[in-house]
């Protein structure tokens, strides 16, 4: 987890990875979208965006497991399936705490790892966004854009703002949709694998959908801000989404505890031990006893017979 949040730092705030500079035509209409200003003049600013995505999840995760936790067979199963465990010899961890605590732990491992895919995504293929070359500003007039279809790679001829400049270079795939959608998946698989309660038909696929719809509509507002291409919203959907799956499944098992229930022991320990004819040895004291027996049935049988021939 540390690792993971000092790569996300090392993308996120400082220099150390460079983009990829990736050529262009200067008569590209693709890239001439007029420029949306900063990500803070968005209708989804990101500091509003991250606070919903890591708050909701988080919420629901936590109000879901004391919700359940107090429902007397819920609770019942969840000892047995979590157990209590000995932590340094000194303090136990109760099982509403551990699940809390695993489930929240994965979501923010998951965030992060989001975010680094997405940056190196971005590092790597330096896509262009829409309005690059509105913030790029080349020399129409020079030698490289003279001709209307010549190929430029020189990351020189821009004359605009080069923050700006960098930003627009960062385009595929979209941050905020991958980390939108992974939000919203994450806390639908938990939703609908582990609330069970009857009352809950409806509000289950109320909140699925209300998450999931959010983060559609974060990147359609991507898309219609010309911040982002389509291709660069769907790969991000595609990401995010794949994360998200990949812990909800393989990690934290569609959420179920860590232990099963308790293994019934079976009665016959060799039922699987193929039955053989051993032979058998008789005893002295069997021997003895099956004479005894034999003497007294012919004492009583003689004893009969003289009885029916007094008669």
């Amino acid at each position: 987890m540390a690792g993971t949040v000092l790569l996300a730092y090392y993308f996120e705030c400082t220099d150390t990875f460079q983009v990829h500079i990736q050529g262009f035509f200067c008569q590209d209409g693709d890239l001439m979208k007029p420029y949306p200003g900063t990500e803070d003049e968005s209708f989804i600013p990101p500091l509003i965006l991250y606070c919903v995505l890591a708050s909701t999840p988080t919420a629901i995760i936590f109000i879901g497991e004391i919700s359940m936790y107090f429902i007397k067979s819920t609770r019942e199963s969840l000892i047995v399936k979590e157990k209590t465990i000995l932590t340094g010899e000194c303090c136990y961890l109760n099982p509403l705490i551990r699940r809390i605590i695993r489930f929240i732990g994965v979501f923010a491992f998951g965030l992060f790892a989001t975010d680094i895919f997405v940056n190196a995504g971005q590092v790597v293929t330096g896509n262009l966004a829409p309005y690059f070359l509105t913030v790029c500003k080349p020399n129409y007039t020079g030698s490289d854009c003279r001709a209307n279809h010549q190929f430029v790679n020189n990351g020189n001829i821009c004359t605009g703002s080069q923050d700006a400049i960098e930003k627009a270079r960062r385009s595929f795939p979209s941050k905020h949709a991958a980390l939108s959608i992974y939000s919203a998946l994450y806390a639908t698989m938990y939703i609908t694998s582990t609330i069970k309660t009857k009352s809950s038909r409806l509000a289950k696929p109320v909140l699925c959908l209300g998450t999931l719809c959010a983060a559609f509509l974060t990147g359609l507002n991507r898309v219609s801000e010309y911040r982002n291409h389509c291709s660069d919203v769907i790969a991000g959907f595609i990401l995010g989404s794949a994360v998200a799956l990949f812990l909800g499944i393989c990690v934290v098992h569609n959420f179920k505890g860590t232990h099963g229930a308790p293994s019934k022991s079976k009665p016959d320990e060799q039922r699987g031990v193929p039955l053989m004819a051993f032979p058998r040895v008789e005893s002295p004291l069997e021997t003895l006893s099956a004479q005894g027996r034999l003497a007294a049935r012919k004492i009583h049988w003689d004893a009969n017979r003289r009885k029916r021939k007094q008669i």
